[in-house]
C-alpha cells in the first residue's frame, strides 16, 4: 500500500483505505526470532493470525479484552494438583475432543476401524495398582451402586486374534459422581481403578459400577463459560478405559450407556456411536446384578490405515 504525506508535518501514514492497519498481524509475526524451530513457527503464525482475524472481525472491546484476562487468570488461581481448570475449560470447549480426534484417528482399509479413543480427561492416574482378572475395583462401596461384571477380548484389528498381556486400565466415578480424587471423605485412593493383564487369548474380565452421570463443578471459570453460553455442566455416565500394548497403537477410550439422557448434549463432546454400550442383566452371579461385555480392537503400531496422521514435530 502506497503511503500518503501528512500535510502538517511531512510524515508518511498508509493511506485510509482499511480502518485497521493491515500490517499489524504479520509484523507481530515476524518478530519472531531466526531460532525458532520450524513447527513452533508455524503454531504462532497461524495462532496469531487467527487471534488477530477474530479480534477484528467481532471488534472486540477493551472492556471483553480484560474480561477474558481475568477469566484466564482465574483458571489458574483457582487451579491444584488434583484439579486441572484449564483442561476442564478445554473440554467444554469441545477442543480435546478435537485434538484426540485429529491425533488418533485411525480409519482402516479393511471393514472394522479401531475402537475409537476419546478423551482422557482430567482423572486418569498413572498409580492405579495391577489387579488379578477377576478381582473387583470397588474398595470402597457406595450406596446406591449396581456392581457389573465387565468383559471382552482385546483383539488385533488385523488378525482378529486376541492380544496376550495387553494392559487393560479402568476408573470411574462412584455411584454418588465423585472420584476417588473428590471424594477422600468416602474414597481411599484408588477405589474404582485398576489394571488388568489380558490372558493368552486376549481375555479381560472384573468387577466394576454401572456408571453414574455427573456434573462438572459449579464453583469456578469452567462453571461460569457454561452459564455465558446457556449449557449444562451434565456428563452423561461412562467408564474411562486405556488399553495398551508395546506391539500396538493403544486406545484411551469412554464407555457409555446407550439409554444415558446426556449423550446428544454431553458437556465435553467427547460421544461416538461404538462407545454406547448395552448393560444387560446377570444371573447365577452374587457378586453383580448387571453385565457388561466389551470387546477392544487395537491396530499394530506399524498400521497406516486410509489416512497417515499428519503430526507437526516441535
Amino acid at each position: 500500500m502506497a503511503p500518503s504525506t501528512n500535510g502538517q508535518n511531512g510524515a508518511s501514514q498508509p493511506q485510509k483505505a482499511e480502518r485497521f492497519d493491515p500490517t499489524f498481524t504479520q509484523h507481530v509475526i515476524d518478530t519472531m526470532g531466526p531460532n525458532v524451530t520450524p513447527r513452533n513457527r508455524q503454531l504462532f503464525t497461524a495462532l496469531f493470525k487467527h487471534l488477530h482475524d477474530f479480534a477484528r472481525e467481532v471488534e472486540l472491546s477493551v472492556d471483553e479484552w480484560m474480561a477474558a484476562v481475568h477469566f484466564v487468570n482465574s483458571i489458574g488461581q483457582i487451579s491444584t494438583p488434583q484439579r486441572n481448570e484449564a483442561h476442564r475449560v478445554s473440554d467444554i470447549l469441545g477442543l480435546e475432543s478435537l485434538v484426540d480426534e485429529i491425533a488418533n484417528k485411525i480409519v482402516a482399509d479393511g471393514d472394522l476401524d479401531p475402537t475409537s479413543s476419546s478423551i482422557l480427561g482430567p482423572f486418569w492416574s498413572p498409580n492405579a495398582p495391577f489387579r488379578e482378572l477377576g478381582d473387583t475395583i470397588i474398595q470402597n462401596p457406595c450406596e446406591g451402586g449396581r456392581v457389573c461384571k465387565m468383559f471382552g477380548t482385546i483383539t488385533d484389528l488385523t488378525t482378529g486374534k486376541g492380544i496376550p498381556n495387553a494392559v487393560f486400565d479402568i476408573w470411574q466415578a462412584s455411584a454418588n459422581g465423585k472420584y476417588d480424587f473428590q471424594d477422600p471423605d468416602n474414597q481411599t485412593p484408588n477405589n474404582l481403578r485398576g489394571k488388568f493383564r489380558a490372558d493368552e487369548q486376549g481375555r479381560y474380565y472384573f468387577y466394576c459400577y454401572h456408571p453414574t452421570a455427573y456434573s462438572l463443578p459449579r464453583d469456578g471459570p469452567s462453571w461460569k463459560l457454561l452459564n455465558l453460553m446457556d449449557r449444562h455442566p451434565m456428563r452423561p455416565a461412562h467408564i474411562h478405559i486405556m488399553v495398551t500394548h508395546p506391539e500396538y497403537k493403544g486406545c484411551t477410550t469412554q464407555l457409555y450407556p446407550k439409554d444415558d439422557p446426556w449423550l446428544e448434549t454431553d458437556t465435553v463432546f467427547a460421544v461416538k456411536n461404538d462407545l454406547l454400550c448395552d448393560f444387560k442383566p446377570l444371573e447365577n452371579d452374587p457378586k453383580a446384578e448387571l453385565q457388561l461385555e466389551y470387546n477392544v480392537f487395537l491396530a499394530p503400531k506399524d498400521y497406516k490405515g486410509i489416512f497417515a496422521n499428519a503430526k507437526g514435530k516441535l
